[in-house]
């Protein structure tokens, strides 16, 4: 990549959601799922509503106001890549909240109408209730305004309630700022945290369905097999000497035979589960067509006669004689199979559980919940006594529990880094409300908080920055509120937080890259308690624009201060002390000019030339080799979390070096036979990466032994692993010993390769 090739800029036409309609199309025509081919059809719907708007040019993508008319602090409709469909989140018809809001208020149901009589006295003595009541839910921040608006004119602050009043006024008549109804307040999330609700969980258990592969099974054991063996028996009857039909039926077996037929008929009508019993091919069916040829008067065929021979000898033979020790205890074996509950039964056992609690809030003790049926339950459902509630049910109930995020993380309720920053903005939206003095305005601020975390990330270019929550007009409002309390206590608070879900990040997932959202999450925090610490997001290849932000070059330069001399630096060929003396030069650079700078040329500059040379001028994996080169030499966060933040994970270092490599491992064996491995290739070199870094942070006799038995772990893996990690493992052991590798990333002692994700012309690891 060359300094043109800098400043080219991707386009972003309609390409991507053309083939985002085609996919959710074909999915809504043909998918056999209908629940799944309704989702297609919104998904559908939505896309075309961006092509439309991009059409009628209502859209800027890659703009952080990409709604023409609109300002960033709105909330826009996301889809999928970060594109906008022109609509607000708060826009869209009256919610029935509203409607009866107004009825209530005695108003026209429209959005100005109620926006209006919030500002009389009345309208205000309804929000201070809700305030003082806590009684309200924020869907979308634009929820919090009235409330915040109501907070100010209480408190006195008439000129900041006015000033933001007139900020939202022009959008009254279009989007909803009045605040959900809710049953009580919500639950304090400082020590708790919980993934899924009581009423997400009752949703997930009400659309659970019988097995149906189950529920035939129970159906054979409980109705077809016994009928089978009466079947059997009747045939049994005919045997004499060995041969069946020796005897000729007589008229009280015929009349028999026509019974058991005519209670067959029945049964297959009741009992549809199951289908054997109509296969003519097989035991049951052959017993029952020879019958209703007998009853019928017709005589059997030599076929049909050897058929039935054959399927009575194999039944006895099979099972033994009906009514035989060997017979009866199989049957009674299979009776109390069918006889355990059925799942579906016990989640609606499971129902009846959650329907005592409130439905808002996580479970603060899923251990009663989980227990056996008792006999009260027993007497009242028919289920049997002691019945042990299924593990499938189990796990849908613990992902509601409420506790302590570590605690989730080790229940493994919480599985991967991903989920973990799903629930870090209920921690991080009390930590940030605490800074306000108030009660009432700490719990406006978490809900809004939490609230702008579900708002979905925009497709940006140019370096623009996801909108802030500090943006939003409402918090602007009390900002000073915020501000004027803000002491040594919250910052400490913070930072602690911070520490807390740094440690419980890297010690949790020491693999895994950590997800923008966490990343966010960990600038919020910063902000909070004025550290300074540069963290930096994982940037997308597909509409990188080949320059950096300065927080780049200063991570960098934070890693350059932890690991200098490390293994690290020796292992990825990087020179911290030039990008010391570079960060210095910029810093100056940027005190003499008027503005600060938004690039770092320097920085984009040196990640471009360690990347190497392309063919291609721009290309999404050009890109991805100079993105990783600044992945490797910020380390991603983590120098920025040791040497700035100072967790400290346990059980240390050495542990983690070893578990990030069980999962270069598992990744590794993903890669054999893969038609597309280049993904998988990538999140194994990252999962590399933070066990290089890991080790670096080892004594160098620990280090020692943790290389030592990488080898012996690779062979606990299928064969292939150890095969494509050989070239990596010989260049880790060759650097450790204070050799070197070339230009190339490779070095001729042992087909030594050093190991990154992204290559522009076929990765050795293939």
């Amino acid at each position: 990549m060359n300094d043109n090739a800098e400043q080219q800029t991707p386009t972003v036409g309609p390409s991507y959601p053309q083939g985002q309609l085609a996919k959710a199309f074909v999915t809504a025509l043909t998918h056999e799922d209908a629940g799944t081919r309704r989702r297609a059809e919104v998904r559908g719907q939505r896309w075309r509503e961006v092509l439309a708007a991009m059409a009628a040019g209502r859209l800027s993508v890659g703009s952080r106001t990409p709604v023409v008319g609109l300002p960033p602090w709105v909330t826009p409709e996301v889809v999928r890549g970060g594109f906008v469909t022109g609509t607000a989140s708060a826009d869209g018809p009256l919610q029935t909240y509203e409607t009866e809001a107004a009825r209530s208020f005695g108003v026209p149901a429209e959005r100005r109408a109620l926006f209006a009589c919030c500002l009389t006295e009345p309208g205000l003595a309804w929000l201070w209730a809700r305030l003082d009541s806590g009684s309200y839910e924020i869907g979308v921040p634009e929820e919090a305004a009235l409330l915040t608006m109501a907070w100010l004119v209480r408190h006195g602050e008439t000129h900041a309630a006015l000033d933001l009043v007139a900020e939202l006024e022009p959008f009254a008549d279009q989007l909803r700022f009045l605040p959900r109804p809710a049953s009580g307040p919500a639950p304090d999330a400082t020590g708790a945290v919980h993934r899924h609700t009581v009423s997400e969980t009752v949703d997930t258990l009400i659309r659970r369905r019988p097995n149906a592969a189950v529920e035939a099974q129970r159906e054979a054991l409980v109705v077809w097999q016994p009928f089978g063996d009466e079947l059997l028996v009747h045939w049994l009857r005919t045997e004499q000497d060995g041969q069946f039909l020796g005897i000729v039926p007589d008229a009280a077996w015929l009349a028999q035979g026509e019974v058991l037929l005519d209670r067959y008929r029945l049964l297959a009508v009741e009992h549809t589960l199951c289908t054997k019993h109509r296969n003519s091919k097989e035991n049951l069916g052959i017993l029952r067509g020879a019958l209703e040829e007998v009853v019928a008067g017709r005589p059997l065929g030599a076929r049909r006669l050897g058929l039935l021979r054959h399927a009575v000898q194999s039944m006895v033979r099979r099972r033994g004689l009906p009514g035989s020790a060997a017979h009866m205890a199989l049957r009674r074996c299979q009776s109390q199979q069918a006889a355990l509950p059925s799942h579906h039964a016990l989640a609606q056992l499971m129902l009846r559980r959650l329907a005592v609690l409130p439905l808002e809030t996580g479970i603060t003790d899923v251990a009663p919940l989980l227990s056996p049926v008792t006999k009260e339950e027993s007497r009242e459902t028919g289920l049997p006594a002691e019945a042990v509630v299924p593990a499938t049910i189990g796990k849908v109930v613990e992902s509601a529990l409420s506790a302590p995020l570590g605690t989730l993380v080790e229940r493994g309720i919480v599985p991967s880094a991903e989920v973990m920053a799903e629930l870090v903005p209920q921690l991080v939206a009390a930590t940030t409300a605490h800074a306000y003095g108030d009660e009432t305005l700490q719990a406006v601020m978490a809900a809004n908080y939490r609230a702008f975390r579900n708002r979905r990330s925009l497709l940006l270019l140019n370096l623009e920055r996801q909108v802030r929550v500090e943006e939003l007009p409402w918090v602007r409002a009390v900002s000073g509120q915020r501000s004027a309390v803000l002491g040594t206590s919250d910052s400490e608070g913070a930072l602690s937080v911070l520490r807390h879900l740094g440690e419980l990040a890297v010690q949790a997932f020491p693999g895994t890259l950590l997800p923008n959202p966490l990343v966010r999450e960990f600038g919020v925090l910063d902000r909070q308690c004025d550290l300074g610490a540069p963290f930096v997001e994982e940037l997308a290849a597909d509409i990188f624009m080949g320059t950096f932000s300065p927080k780049f070059l200063k991570a960098a330069r934070v890693a350059g201060e932890l690991l200098g001399g490390t293994l690290y630096e020796r292992y990825y060929g990087i020179d911290y002390a030039a990008i010391r003396n570079l960060a210095v030069i910029e810093t100056a650079e940027a005190l003499t000019r008027s503005h600060g700078a938004r690039t770092s040329p320097g920085f984009a500059r040196l990640c471009t030339e360690r990347a190497g040379p392309t063919s291609r001028p721009w290309s999404v994996a050009a890109n991805g080799t100079v993105i990783e080169q600044a992945q490797i030499l910020t380390t991603h966060n983590l120098a920025t979390l040791v040497n700035r933040v100072g967790i400290a994970p346990r059980p240390g270092w050495p542990d983690l070096a070893r578990r990030c490599f069980v999962t270069v491992c598992r990744l590794t064996t993903r890669v054999h036979r893969n038609p597309r491995p280049l993904g998988t290739i990538k999140d194994a070199a990252y999962a590399w990466r933070q066990m290089i870094f890991h080790l670096s942070l080892c004594p160098p006799e620990e280090q020692r032994r943790v290389i030592a038995g990488l080898k012996e772990e690779a062979a606990h893996h299928p064969a292939h692993v150890a095969t494509r990690l050989a070239p990596a493992l010989v260049g880790l052991v060759l650097v450790a010993e204070g050799g070197t590798f070339g230009n190339d990333g490779a070095a001729d002692a042992g087909h030594a390769r050093r190991l990154t994700g992204w290559s522009t012309d076929g990765h050795w690891m293939r």
